[in-house]
């Protein structure tokens, strides 16, 4: 399925067509703004689905404009561009033909060789720009990351907000910049060979400034509710005009923008089934379009039909978010029971089953959810489960924007970082993590007043329901979301990579990614290409294997001082005619400023950790491993 995207306003050289939904008007007009003249309006012709269209010479790129709806309004346009002087104004004629793209020999980056960084563009540098955020990175490039992910750039209401509260879905927000400074961002990372991701919202509208309802009832469900307020009509009276509002959407950033994959929020929440599903329809537009990208989803509910074929009666889905991964370390190492980590026990044991699968739950029961959870992950890739330590939701709803690295030991965060980046399945980093960024993530947001105490009011009870009646006195201590100082809280502090102990944090994850872009072992791909066993409560050894037999083998141990015994498990050998070479351990002097090294005595197969850590291993073979010292 391909579609023409025909919403909004486009630009031509003898002026500018215009299209609008608009089912329950008879009549439409189409405003031009210009500061210090009087509005000039130019009726649009309707056609049978509802659907307003017309061309006017006199409009061109640049200029500003609103649409008028039976003499109300006037309102700018649900498929705006790019919102100038805010969401409630003007909106703005744009000509993405314009921009002087170089990037016509990138390649997007195969989910086998993704390796994505989230970052929040008005967080991730002191600028909070597109510009800002486009001089950092050959950083990105150097630490081994083959795609950015940007949080939600759809323009809302005031000047902050994580993004998830978007209502003018075209257009990128103007606090980070116009929208040719985001094509220079996505040009550049092009490149230096650098994917760009970008997260959509999809299953609900902000709560403030979505023009959409005016112009038609039918955008919001009248049967269905999300978290978040009415959820969007996929399956009622005009669903077909809204489904095609969201994939224009989608193909929109992926044509105009040139984005490489989109991450897909919280599509669990996504209401209204019937027929095709909303999220199968989208995908075969996007595969089918002249520029595929890859399509991520956010979903609790790991369901194998989302990421099989079509042919196989699946959606069509590329990767998914696996929640499981985060939860089951999270209890290991933080201690985490509330809410729905109360489903995961953090052993070892459950830790490694859900490496092998990709997600943990598969058709258990979940008391969280009151219900069975998940199918089986047998039918899909490893490489379609994204994996993470942290993330913008995880970091940013807990009460004080704590990251996982603030609650442990660096050391038990050096063998986690390791557990990630050697796993099959494709990780993704939070901005700052790769250091240990000592700031927190917070949640924050510009509403009005009134706005601004309901959801401040919400969170409480929230949080609330986290803490489960414990250290209730925390509640009075978190941060205000309304008050600038929890966005400026949030913004990285870039000065921190040149402190030793961050410095080597880094360095850790600079050489992590960069085997992992190197080793034969770590890029293949099948299910058969790995194992991961349990050696005790707190040990991992994960083995990744090379068609030609080439292995890579890691220790991992997650908590404690303690033993591996690697003698007579078949896991650890290292195949005919081949020894195991040390690469690295977590306790190297680059990477732990004051490092407890391991010990490690027969042959190489009984390491001794003095605290957590980990060893990883890679086979050379044995007339050459003979001659170098780091072979064991």
């Amino acid at each position: 399925m391909s579609l023409r995207i025909g919403l909004g306003a486009r630009p031509t050289p003898g002026g500018t067509h215009f299209e609008v939904w608009a089912p329950e008007a008879r009549r439409l007009e189409v405003l031009r703004e210009t500061p210090g003249k009087s509005e000039r309006a130019w009726r649009l012709e309707r056609d049978s689905r509802g659907l307003f269209r017309g061309f006017v010479e006199e409009i061109h790129a640049g200029d500003l404009y609103r649409y008028r709806i039976d003499g109300a309004g006037p309102y700018p346009d649900p498929a705006s561009r790019f919102q100038p002087l805010g969401v409630h104004g003007p909106s703005q004629v744009v000509d993405p033909d314009r921009f002087p793209w170089t990037d016509q020999q990138f390649r997007n980056v195969a989910l086998e060789r993704l390796v994505l960084y989230e970052l929040h563009v008005g967080a991730f540098t002191p600028e909070g720009t597109f510009a800002a955020a486009r001089t950092r990175l050959p950083y990105l490039k150097e630490l081994g990351v083959t795609a950015v992910e940007l949080m939600p750039l759809a323009d809302f209401v005031g000047s902050r907000n994580w993004g998830y509260d978007g209502v003018a879905l075209f257009a990128p927000s103007r606090c980070y910049g116009t929208p040719d400074e985001l094509r220079a961002f996505v040009n550049e990372a092009h490149r230096l060979g650098l994917a760009v991701h970008l997260d959509v919202v999809y299953n609900h509208f902000g709560p403030d400034g979505f023009y959409g309802p005016l112009f038609s009832r039918r955008y919001l469900s009248q049967r269905h509710r999300t978290p978040w307020g009415p959820a969007v009509n996929l399956d009622g009276e005009g669903s077909d005009q809204v489904r095609r509002f969201l994939i224009e959407n989608a193909l929109h950033w992926i044509g105009e923008y040139h984005i490489d994959g989109l991450r897909l929020d919280a599509t669990h929440t996504l209401a209204g089934e019937s027929g095709t599903p909303f999220l199968a329809e989208l995908a075969a537009a996007v595969h089918a379009g002249p520029r595929p990208a890859l399509l991520i989803a956010e979903d609790i509910r790991n369901l194998n039909v989302m990421l099989l074929d079509p042919s196989q009666g699946g959606w069509g889905l590329d990767a998914i978010w696996s929640d499981d991964f985060h939860h089951q370390v999270r209890r290991l190492l933080a201690g985490d029971r509330h809410s729905y980590f109360a489903d995961f026990s953090g052993t070892v044991e459950d830790i490694a089953r859900t490496l092998r699968q990709g997600w943990f739950f598969t058709g258990q029961f979940s008391r969280h959810y009151g219900r069975p959870r998940g199918t089986c992950a047998e039918v899909i890739s490893p490489a379609q489960c994204v994996f993470y330590l942290q993330n913008h939701d995880q970091v940013g709803n807990r009460p004080f924007g704590e990251r996982l690295h603030h609650q442990i030991s660096a050391a038990a965060w050096r063998a986690a970082s390791v557990l990630l980046l050697v796993a099959p399945e494709t990780p993704l980093l939070f901005m700052g993590q790769e250091w240990a960024a000592s700031t927190p993530f917070l949640f924050f947001t510009d509403h009005t007043p009134e706005l601004g105490r309901r959801i401040r009011e919400g969170r409480k009870r929230e949080l609330a329901r986290v803490l489960q009646g414990r250290d209730s006195d925390l509640l009075k201590s978190v941060p205000e979301p309304q008050s600038p100082a929890a966005f400026t809280a949030s913004r990285l502090d870039w000065s921190e990579i040149s402190r030793p102990a961050h410095q080597a944090t880094l360095t850790l994850y600079r050489r992590l990614l960069a085997l992992r872009a190197r080793e034969p072992a770590l890029r293949a791909a099948g299910r058969d290409s790995f194992t991961v066993r349990p050696l005790d409560h707190s040990t991992l050894l994960v083995r990744r294997e090379a068609p030609d037999g080439a292995a890579l083998l890691a220790v991992i141990r997650l908590r404690g001082a303690g033993m591996a015994d690697l003698r007579r498990l078949p896991e650890a050998a290292p195949g005919s005619g081949r020894r195991w070479q040390l690469l690295l351990t977590t306790e190297d002097v680059e990477f732990a400023p004051h490092p407890a090294p391991l010990r490690i005595a027969a042959g190489g197969e009984i390491l001794h950790f003095a605290r957590p850590g980990a060893a990883v291993f890679t086979t050379a073979q044995a007339q050459n491993a003979d001659k170098t010292s780091s072979t064991v």
